[in-house]
């Protein structure tokens, strides 16, 4: 655009003359006509700006007159031309903008003489809106892609007389204020990204009495400026270089946003006027380093974040707990170190075993405790010094002898079944008293003798041993029933006991047998009660066995060792045993047939050391007539041959520790003999040491010299028995032992 051009629109705009009302649509031919200049003007101000790399003529700093970029004169003589505005009406028509409406407080056919177009616009603005707005458009920055965006601005009032001549000289343009610029808009500062730089704030705006009447101050002021600023509210938005447009959330700052022109409300009253259309969009693009508004609600620094994957997406898997825990606290997990990972270990564990020991410790601490044991501590045997001894055994048959509890002392003959004749009722003795007890002193129950009892007893005449005083009918006691059966060795009484105990003599026989295999009678056979048959027949050694379990009945011991017994018809009957009551003899029992012999198994006692030994011998198969007498006569020799040859010795003095007491969990107490132990045997004989309890229950504590048990020599009716007592006081296990112990 040429400078004549601007510097008339200048002139129009700045002078104080009185605005001539304009029809209006003359009004809006000038306003159209105006608009179009200025877009002319603008574009070529930028076209010149680039050619030279300067600013524009437009970017002058205040106070000072705007100069031609070439001639440097100043530009503010009016001096428009025809040609000049019909090309800026064109412009205006090209640009698609309608003209505005006359406002229907105002008569169309107002006189507008002497006015220009934009006095005539400014007298025919509508009511409620500024009447100063000549250069709205002038609002445009064109950045550098070539886009030209405008933004509308107020426009400056005229005053009501134009000054007579502007100022030409530069010392009156430096000294004039900057008060009125209508073109500041056009100094827009570009920044280096192209995009021009908004202006301040918006100018000041008029009230409605000033819009009307020309101020005073207008006059004295110099000429190209004005008492109000009206294009100080053009300063556009800065669009970037990038031509995109600014995010829907991201903040507008103070540079960024955009002026809006408030109108002051006029006295004059207006109708309403219909809504105005935008002159032209501009679409801002925000510059860039500009931050963008968190597209979601801000979380506090308080709320971690799930943790990411590479890929951002959330982990599928739970967190692990060190995970959760780094972000309750906002902290991240520590790496993973070996030493990180021992010490985690260690905590984890840590509680748990130390739990799991007390729980063991209390435990170990009420288990119940093992039963205490005692252990012999001395020699478990003792050995006698000197040869096995010599007994004086007849020329014939078979015998053996044993003391009960040490063992064998001597036998001879072959040990082979033979007849036994009436021994064999010592088995049915032991085997009555054994199904019917009978205490010492007591006759026991009473027993009917039956017709064969009565029937039996007249085979007196064949040489049997009978009780010929029984009647039919008549009772009798088992003490002397078994009398009977071993003192006059009466067979019509034994098969009585056999059918009385039985039912049947073959019943008893029965048993008879299967009592001599328990106690390892190997070689004997039983076939009647009375041992008359020949059939029944055993062995001395196999004898013995039972002669020792028959005397440990002392109800049987009584009945045996009886010289003599009267029956309770009042006969007396002798012992056929003539062994007793001499040297000790106890008895047992005699047997004599023809094809048997004399048979003898006897038992006697002898006192030594303190105890009381029992000594059971056979002698069998003396046919040496009178045989019975024979056989009692040998084995009074062997009796006491036997009796001399037992010795005693001292093994343990009192006092001696002889074992100790084991609670089970590693203590020991000692135990020591209340009096002298002493071994009863023979020479070359060896005998057994042991330690027992006594058949009491051991105590878990108790004070020394309490009696915990007894030391024993040997085994039977001799054997030695002396009481042990504690050395010392006997304690619970202590704390530890019970933690330690296993099982």
């Amino acid at each position: 655009m040429k400078p004549d051009a601007k510097s008339e629109t200048k002139s129009e705009a700045g002078s104080g003359a009185k605005p001539e009302v304009k029809a209006p649509a003359e009004a809006a031919a000038g306003d159209d006509r105006l608009k179009a200049a200025v877009a002319a003007w603008v574009a070529n101000a930028d076209d010149s700006e680039g050619a030279d790399g300067t600013a524009g003529s437009d970017a002058v700093e205040p106070g000072k007159t705007r100069e031609s970029a070439k001639s440097g004169k100043s530009t503010d003589k009016p001096s428009v031309k025809s040609d000049t505005v019909k090309s800026d009406a064109k412009a205006a028509a090209a640009s698609g903008e309608k003209p505005a409406e006359a406002p229907a407080g105002k008569s169309a056919a107002e006189p507008a003489a002497g006015k220009s177009g934009a006095e005539a616009k400014a007298a025919d603005a509508p009511a409620g809106k500024p009447v100063d707005r000549p250069t709205a458009v002038f609002g445009v920055v064109k950045p550098k892609n070539g886009t030209a965006e405008t933004a509308e601005a107020p426009a400056k009032k005229p005053t009501d007389k134009p000054t007579d001549k502007p100022t030409d000289k530069p010392s009156d343009r430096a000294s004039a204020p900057a008060a009125d610029r209508p073109t500041a808009v056009f100094g827009a500062v570009k920044p280096k990204n192209g995009a021009a730089k908004p202006a301040g704030a918006p100018a000041k705006k008029p009230s409605g009495d000033e819009a009307a009447k020309p101020t005073d101050k207008a006059a004295d002021k110099p000429s190209g400026t004005s008492g109000d600023q009206p294009t100080a509210l053009l300063k556009a938005p800065a669009v970037p270089a990038t031509g995109k447009a600014r995010p829907k959330d991201t903040a507008d700052s103070d540079s960024e946003r955009t002026s809006q022109f408030v109108p002051l409300k006029s006295d004059t009253p207006a109708a309403p006027a219909a809504p105005a259309k935008p002159a032209i969009p501009v679409s801002v693009t925000p510059p860039t380093g500009v931050p963008k508004a968190p597209a979601e609600a801000e979380r506090t620094k308080q709320t971690p974040l799930p943790p990411q994957s590479a890929a951002g997406a959330e982990p599928a898997g739970p967190a692990a707990p060190l995970d959760l825990l780094a972000q309750l606290t906002n902290t991240p997990p520590p790496p993973e170190t070996p030493v990180r990972t021992a010490v985690r270990r260690v905590k984890i564990w840590t509680p748990l075993v130390a739990l799991l020991l007390i729980i063991f410790c209390v435990v170990q601490a009420f288990r119940p405790l093992p039963d205490p044991t005692l252990k012999l501590t001395a020699s478990k045997s003792y050995s006698f010094d000197g040869a096995k001894p010599s007994l004086p055994w007849p020329t014939e048959g078979q015998g053996h002898v044993e003391v009960s509890g040490l063992g064998t002392m001597g036998s001879f003959g072959e040990q082979k079944p033979v007849p036994i004749g009436s021994v064999a009722k010592t088995m049915t003795a032991y085997m009555v008293l054994k199904n019917h007890p009978l205490k010492q002193g007591e006759n026991g129950p009473m027993i009917d003798i039956d017709a064969k009892a009565v029937s039996d007893a007249g085979k007196e005449s064949e040489g049997e041993s009978v009780l010929n005083t029984v009647k039919p009918g008549q009772k009798i006691s088992l003490r002397d029933a078994l009398s009977a059966v071993m003192i006059p060795s009466a067979n019509n009484i034994a098969r009585l006991l056999a059918r009385w105990d039985s039912q049947s003599e073959e019943a008893f026989i029965k048993k008879m047998n299967d009592t001599a295999k328990d106690l390892g009678m190997k070689n004997t056979t039983y076939t009647d009660a009375s041992g008359l048959m020949e059939t029944t027949v055993s062995t001395a050694e196999d004898q013995v066995k039972l002669g020792k379990k028959a005397m440990e009945i002392p109800a049987l011991v009584a009945i045996t060792k009886l010289p003599s017994w009267k029956d309770p018809s009042g006969t007396t009957h002798r012992n056929y045993n003539t062994l007793v009551p001499f040297d000790g003899a106890i008895g047992i029992k005699t047997g004599s047939t023809t094809k048997a012999g004399g048979n003898l198994l006897f038992a006697g006692q002898k006192e030594i050391g303190g105890t009381t030994q029992l000594i059971v011998a056979a002698v069998l198969g003396q046919h040496k007539a009178p045989i019975i007498d024979t056989v009692n006569a040998v084995s009074k020799k062997v009796l006491i041959a036997a009796q001399g040859d037992l010795r005693d010795h001292k093994v343990v003095k009192k006092g001696d520790v002889v074992g100790r007491v084991d609670d089970g969990l590693g203590g020991t107490t000692p135990v020591v003999a209340t009096k002298d132990v002493t071994a009863v045997g023979w020479s070359g004989l060896t005998v057994s040491l042991a330690l027992n309890d006594a058949g009491r229950k051991l105590p878990h504590s108790a004070k020394a010299g309490t009696e915990v048990g007894q030391l024993t020599v040997g085994s039977g009716p001799g054997q030695v028995r002396v009481p042990v007592t504690l050395k010392k006081d006997l304690a619970e296990p202590s704390f530890g032992s019970k933690l330690t112990r296993l099982g």
